[in-house]
């Protein structure tokens, strides 16, 4: 095949290449070079619109400059296991399609055979060589087309294959399913094998959540990861019942209840551990929606050290659940880490010489050594009234998972001044709002200022991705739109994630905390004496060095941790 010329540009050779086949003449050719044309796109435009040149000679040509083969999809079987193995994002942004695979090498149909990075991101995500070759984008199209049809009509006959099986594979119900296992036997109801890919999926791309929405001609199938929702492809709206049958059976729910919200939970092994999951059911009007809820042990830090806290911090913090009595209050918004937070330091102080008791709702993580109670109003046992039970079991350290009325504060309170090291979590914007909070629940000042030991405030902000992290250009410009002072980053260099396929192009991948932490010193309690307000006791806390959430997020951006763009994100309206 001819190899184009080192000293030539794109456009110049694919004219060459089109002339020498006889498709231009000289004198064409020679008319398109004067236009000076430096975009491949505008040179197609001008030679189909003008010249009436085929797009696929065009593109026949682009393949020779490139020297690529080309491939005629028609003539191949493309393989719905093969697309699958590559993001359907890379797939459509960059017009490509895997056709063939060896042990090191992939076989990549490309629409636009000059395109580096889509070969490059391909390598990436397979660790394999990618061996390029050239096929019109419309072929590529149809071809993406049918392995959708393929995968839709695989799923129809699924369900028809399992036909009453949904009803008999509602009887199983065990403790712990091993989900590569079940994946593993071609004998199970293929229902089955379907919601254990789903699973399986979600643990593959780190999920908290995943969530199953039902809507008119459809089902929607998204994964929470790093906190954002992610979409992806979904089974038929043919299988909607089957699946939420399964779900339900996995959960131990009532199948045939499909009019009011239900609530359970399963576990799980895969990978080699065990993971809880808590299944929430909420009718709405086009079927029940399901958010499944992944609880990883293997996720919770075993000590305050992982949790990244800077050293002042994390010495105030370790003395405050070192001291024998008192109230610890850890606030934020749902899904900011606050069960992380108290857990990492629950396992911290579980040792055979203490006696722990929680009282939750639910609870989250079961952990050895622990007695753990679970709320369940329906029968009378709420946070309150578990509280007064546990205080009568000998307890040394108590968790309150949710401080939200009078009654529970006051008892949490009293239990601080009587001996006990109470844990508990708010919710409220910031540290010395907790505090505020507690006045205004009804609890007397003077209590608040004996029991309370530290109060505590966190946000989850998104890590910069390690494979594209790189030097994020940052201007005065930045800073005066962020309302940043201009010498908050001198003298380091701060960072941001171009976007890769590891990190489904977001720049992100996993999280890590940033807190305030506020111990209630002698200026913090005469303020609460005075019934001050949760302004006026941040004004005290600062001036005694406290560190405020965004400034503990500009300390992470300093370690090259996160973006500034992530920490104003999540402390807005917090400076």
């Amino acid at each position: 095949m001819p190899t184009s010329t080192p000293t030539l540009s794109v456009n110049e050779n694919i004219l060459l290449i089109l002339r020498r086949k006889g498709v231009l003449a000289a004198e064409q050719e020679e008319a398109i070079r004067a236009l000076g044309q430096t975009s491949q796109q505008e040179l197609e435009k001008t030679l189909t619109a003008e010249y009436q040149v085929q797009s696929l000679e065009i593109f026949l040509a682009l393949a020779e400059h490139a020297s690529v083969p080309v491939l005629r999809l028609s003539h191949f079987q493309v393989r719905q296991d093969l697309i699958a193995k590559l993001p359907k994002e890379v797939i459509k942004r960059h017009r490509v399609v895997p056709v063939a695979e060896t042990a090191s090498t992939v076989t990549l149909a490309m629409a636009d055979p000059l395109n580096v990075v889509a070969m490059e991101e391909v390598a990436d995500f397979t660790r394999r060589k990618v061996v390029p070759v050239a096929v019109p984008e419309n072929e590529i199209q149809e071809a993406l087309t049918s392995a959708d049809q393929g995968s839709q009509q695989g799923l129809d006959e699924i369900l028809r294959e399992a036909g009453d099986a949904g009803i008999e594979v509602t009887k199983e119900n065990k403790d712990n399913v091993d989900i590569e296992q079940m994946l593993e036997s071609a004998d199970d109801a293929p229902v089955i094998r379907i919601v254990n890919m789903i699973l399986m999926e979600s643990i593959r791309r780190r999920a908290s959540d995943i969530h199953i929405e039902p809507f008119e001609k459809e089902i929607r199938l998204r994964y929470r990861v790093d906190g954002n929702l992610m979409e992806i492809p979904a089974p038929p709206k043919t299988l909607q019942n089957a699946l939420i049958s399964r779900i339900k059976v996995m959960a131990n729910l009532d199948i045939a209840e499909r009019r009011i919200p239900q609530d359970g939970r399963f576990r799980i092994k895969a990978q080699g551990r065990e993971i809880d999951l808590r299944v929430s059911i909420l009718p709405t009007v086009h079927g029940e929606k399901i958010v499944m809820r992944l609880l990883d042990k293997q996720n919770l830090a075993k000590s305050l050290d992982v949790l990244g806290l800077d050293p002042v911090s994390l010495e105030k913090l370790r003395f405050a659940i070192s001291q024998p009595h008192g109230l610890i209050l850890v606030t934020g918004p749902t899904g900011s880490g606050k069960t992380t937070t108290l857990y990492s330091a629950l396992q911290e102080l579980n040792t055979p010489d203490v006696n722990i008791v929680t009282v939750e709702n639910p609870v989250e993580y079961q952990i050895p050594g622990i007695n753990q109670v679970e709320i369940r109003e329906e029968v009378g046992l709420t946070f309150a009234a578990s509280l007064r039970s546990i205080l009568r079991q000998d307890p040394d350290i108590v968790l309150v998972g949710e401080t939200r009325d009078n009654e529970t504060a006051d008892i949490a309170v009293k239990a601080a001044l009587t001996g006990h090291l109470v844990l508990t979590t708010l919710h409220t914007n910031d540290a010395p709002g907790a505090v505020a909070r507690l006045v205004y629940m009804g609890i007397p000042s003077f209590l608040i200022s004996s029991s309370v030991l530290l109060a505590q405030a966190q946000r989850l902000v998104r890590r910069i991705c390690p494979n594209c992290k790189e030097v994020f250009p940052l201007t005065k410009e930045y800073l005066r739109t962020g309302h940043i002072p201009e010498d908050t980053f001198d003298g380091v260099e701060v960072y941001h994630g171009r976007g890769c396929v590891k990190c489904n192009h977001t720049g992100y991948k996993g999280r890590a905390s940033i807190m305030e932490i506020m111990p209630i010193t002698r200026g913090i309690r005469d303020a609460v004496l005075r019934s001050a307000n949760a302004d006026d006791i941040r004004r005290v806390a600062l001036a005694e060095g406290f560190i405020d959430l965004r400034a503990h997020g500009f300390l992470r951006v300093r370690e090259g941790v996160t973006t500034i763009e992530e920490v104003l994100k999540v402390t807005s309206g917090e400076a």
